[in-house]
């Protein structure tokens, strides 16, 4: 029986618990991986928040099975059914049950150290200036356990400044890094839902988030990311499938900004040369040209002094037809009058 919608918006907190919000969807294989793991945590106080987005298979089933084991941890256990949407519906179905005053939202089938929670706490118990801090992460085989290498950029991790450097894909944005003060949190979503796009979780998430709160980081891989076939992110999509996925990210990076009400011309700047760029390589990909010098032309007028940069990219993924030459005349003439500026 699904859960009626809960509108209990609490203003307060309780001190010192952590709220796991996370989504699953058909996730009776795998889905013990993050239950095990939070079970194994050393902090006391923790609440999970497990949000099944209308899973056909035996999912309900594995995780009712855990009821009894989080009762003798004595750590909270709420399954929140809902009809099949994406992962940010999940979401947003579970954050009017958040209760901790510290939210984290691991992926099904991932896994968290046993020290995870307990040391990012303490970080924020220790340095309450900040709002929220992360940790690094690990990848990691389905079927042998082995640790894997990522494909994930962990950028310079002295920042703290990591909006626009998620925004680019510069550093990390895997979710179950990421611990956020709950009433910060809610500040910017006081209805406690997130925009639901079937993209994205993690981008909304975070980057309101980013663009108002400084984000230390914990140097230590403190939480496993699983990687296994028939996951999300490894589902090869279809050209319209992914021309649809990056129009849809365009829409709610536009959502974003006026979350955090950007409007200020530099920022905006830096918004549409982000669509050029991800447009560009898009167009790159699948050899359309036409696309592609309309979506480079854009880059050149929206970038900034990395200019230099952006045109050994260029180089780099085009060096497949005798058209970059004609490219590379538009960049060098882009560039020196950039420079005469």
């Amino acid at each position: 029986m699904k859960d009626e919608s809960y509108n209990n918006k609490t203003e307060t907190y309780i001190k010192g618990r952590v709220s796991a919000v996370v989504p699953v969807y058909n996730g009776e294989k795998h889905l013990a991986n993050i239950l095990d793991s939070i079970l194994e945590q050393t902090w006391p106080q923790i609440e999970l928040i497990l949000v099944d987005d209308g899973s056909s298979d035996g999912t309900v089933a594995v995780a009712e099975g855990y009821r009894e084991n989080f009762a003798v941890r004595g750590y909270g256990y709420r399954i929140v059914q809902a009809d099949h949407r994406n992962a940010s519906a999940a979401i947003s179905r579970g954050l009017p049950y958040v209760t901790g005053e510290y939210l984290i939202w691991p992926d099904s089938d991932d896994r968290l150290e046993r020290e995870s929670v307990a040391k990012r706490v303490k970080f924020l118990q220790d340095h309450p200036q900040y709002q929220c801090v992360r940790s690094l992460a690990y990848y990691y085989e389905q079927e042998t356990g082995e640790q894997i290498s990522a494909d994930e950029k962990t950028g310079d991790l002295s920042k703290e400044d990591l909006f626009w450097d998620i925004l680019y894909s510069r550093t990390y944005v895997c979710c179950g890094c990421y611990m956020l003060r709950s009433e910060s949190f809610f500040k910017i979503y006081p209805e406690r839902h997130i925009p639901e796009y079937d993209v994205g979780q993690n981008f909304q998430m975070l980057l309101p988030f980013m663009f108002y709160h400084q984000c230390p980081t914990i140097p230590e891989q403190l939480y496993g990311v699983c990687v296994r076939e028939g996951s999300h992110s490894r589902t090869k999509l279809t050209k319209e499938e992914e021309y649809r996925k990056y129009r849809d990210y365009e829409l709610l990076v536009d959502e974003i900004a006026e979350i955090c009400h950007i409007e200020d011309k530099s920022s905006r700047k830096r918004i549409a040369f982000w669509k050029a760029n991800r447009r560009f390589h898009l167009a790159v990909k699948y050899g359309n040209r036409k696309e592609a010098m309309k979506a480079s032309k854009l880059t050149v007028k929206y970038s900034d002094q990395r200019l230099c940069l952006r045109l050994k990219d260029f180089i780099g993924r085009c060096f497949y037809d005798k058209w970059i030459v004609r490219q590379f005349a538009y960049y060098s003439h882009k560039i020196s009058k950039f420079r005469k500026k």
